[in-house]
């Protein structure tokens, strides 16, 4: 992932969580149970947080000059969102439990990409 498409989709990301925040609690509140309606919150709020994630990353990547771990990150993060939070997401809206079942991988996604940012500053500082 290049820096422009990485701040392009950090950018994205965060309207997308903003409206689905905003969604869930002015839409959703008198549809969804509120153990669902929470479901749908913690998905935003994943998805607005790793959105600034990838936001710092793409930043990063116009700073150093090395980029090939912040690549790696910004698409675990990536990844992570679409598994992480679509499943959240997929699961308040429909109800089958099973969606929950992914969740956990969207979270490894996480681990990974911060797990990786962290070695990636870490290399640099030994530089």
């Amino acid at each position: 992932m290049k820096q422009s498409t990485c701040i392009t989709v950090a950018a994205i990301n965060m309207l997308l969580a903003v409206a689905a925040g905003a969604f869930g609690a002015h839409g959703l509140k008198a549809v969804l149970s509120a153990e669902l309606l929470a479901v749908w919150q913690t998905a935003a709020h994943y998805q607005m947080a790793h959105a600034l994630g990838l936001f710092g990353i793409g930043i990063l990547m116009a700073q150093w000059s090395d980029a090939t771990l912040l690549r790696r990150s910004g698409m675990l993060m990536l990844s992570g969102i679409v598994i992480f939070s679509g499943s959240l997401y997929a699961l308040a809206l429909t109800g089958i439990t099973w969606l929950g079942a992914i969740t956990p991988i969207g979270g490894l996604a996480f681990l990974l990409s911060w797990a990786t940012l962290a070695w990636c500053a870490y290399r640099r500082q030994s530089l």
